[in-house]
């Protein structure tokens, strides 16, 4: 067990004396469970109820109200009430519409009742089978661990303090590259991480993947809606970790025979999952960030270590000196990808790069990050500013004044005069400081 940044969060929802019932959503195997066990310490009473399991289950078959169902789960449990805050958390809810249509029955009869609900297969089912109360419950969402909770696993604390406080000595620039390399090597998945953080075994890591990959493929059935449905999902676990990182098209996707419309479906499935993300391009260099549906997007995968050993490219990254140069430098991409949502506890929050809209002109920022000044383009290289010909000209279009490079070298802002005379501040970034960008450039 080790901190999760989303427990910050949890704690708010907790002193909230307007809170609502709340729904934990993040993929199979991302700690849900581990994380709400762990935050049970900070109430006097603990009703842990795992709708897989039969009786429990039964609970919820002809419930009267909110008020009779938590007695009987006081019953089943053989618990006595106990004065202070007591937290109700439904594992497995989705095996259950009538424990879902309960929550608002909890939230308007049972105000003081703390109520946290969560389920593996819950996203891919959502709006399919069941359908939560609107208004009566709110989300977060819990990803794979970012590289901050990386470190505070390895128990490297003073690193994990001085790059959230933005101010790690150039002298540690080395060591924490080598420690950045280890978390691209390894992922974000909870069990990975614990598993390798006492002894930094590497080897004692590849049995976790292996049964997460396995698990992933064979839920393919029951996020699936037919049969047709359900050997595209395979498919695509099978081989689109490939392309991670890359534009892709729907239409025989990954050398298969399967056409756009049957591709699209199985990906949003997926997305629904959190397995995915479809990230699309935008043309806007301005607010409102619009992503433009029409285009091919990027394929984003949840985790990278994940995305490593499925498509076994971990013998590259280990070792390496520098990331940007392997696989095209498409897992430095994607690791920079999944570490600019990692600190988002938003279901909705979602991820673009930028193409220019213009004839003639090939360019492409690899991400565009909202930020309260405007939009701040980002782009993923090493070696000097000659190769930033996309950034410029976003910049020259743009009217902000500030730019992101997320390279190897440390920490560095210069001024870059554009030729129309237009000036911009560019952030070189060191990758261990991506989760920071927004202390970093504000």
């Amino acid at each position: 067990m080790f901190k999760r940044n989303i427990e910050d969060s949890l704690e708010k929802w907790m002193l909230n004396q307007h809170r609502k019932p709340l729904i934990i959503r993040g993929t199979r195997q991302v700690g849900k469970t581990t994380l709400i066990k762990g935050f049970a310490s900070k109430f006097d009473n603990f009703l842990h109820l795992n709708l897989d399991i039969a009786e429990d289950l039964r609970l919820f078959e002809r419930p009267e109200n909110a008020n009779d169902v938590l007695n009987g789960i006081y019953f089943l449990k053989k618990k006595q009430k106990k004065a202070g805050k007591t937290l109700l958390f439904i594992d497995e809810i989705q095996n259950s519409p009538q424990a879902v249509a309960l929550l608002r029955y909890f939230y308007e009869e049972c105000p003081d009742l703390f109520v946290i609900a969560a389920g593996s297969l819950l996203e891919s089912l959502i709006d399919k089978h069941i359908s939560f109360p609107v208004g009566r419950v709110e989300y977060l969402a819990l990803r794979p661990c970012s590289f901050s909770e990386f470190l505070g696993a390895l128990g490297e604390e003073q690193i994990q303090q001085a790059l959230a406080n933005a101010d790690l000595p150039t002298s540690i620039h080395s060591h924490a590259m080598k420690l950045f390399n280890e978390y691209v090597l390894v992922g974000g998945m909870p069990e990975a991480v614990a598993t390798y953080a006492p002894k930094r075994d590497f080897v004692a890591v590849q049995k976790i993947y292996e049964t997460l990959l396995n698990g992933y493929i064979d839920d393919s059935e029951k996020y699936a809606n037919n049969k047709s449905m359900q050997s595209v999902l395979r498919y695509i676990l099978m081989f689109g970790w490939h392309f991670a990182g890359e534009r892709i098209r729907f239409d025989h996707f990954a050398n298969s025979n399967y056409k756009s419309r049957e591709v699209g479906d199985a990906f949003r499935v997926l997305e629904k999952s959190l397995l995915v993300e479809l990230c699309y391009p935008t043309s806007s260099v301005t607010l409102p960030l619009l992503p433009d549906i029409k285009k091919s997007p990027k394929l984003l995968w949840f985790d990278t270590g994940l995305v490593n050993f499925a498509a076994k490219i971990q013998q590259d990254i280990f070792g390496s000196d520098d990331i940007s140069s392997l696989w095209r430098g498409r897992i430095a991409e994607h690791i920079v990808a999944q570490l600019l949502l990692s600190n988002s506890n938003s279901v909705l929050q979602k991820r673009n790069f930028w193409v220019r809209n213009a004839k003639n002109s090939q360019a492409e920022v690899d991400f565009v990050l909202q930020h309260r000044e405007g939009i701040v383009p980002i782009e993923v290289k090493s070696g000097d500013k000659s190769r930033l010909k996309s950034l410029h000209l976003f910049m020259e279009e743009s009217n902000g004044n500030k730019a992101v490079r997320v390279w190897n070298n440390p920490f560095s802002k210069e001024t870059i005069a554009l030729p129309s005379g237009k000036t911009y501040e560019l952030y070189s970034v060191p990758f261990y400081y991506v989760e920071n960008l927004e202390r970093l450039i504000g």
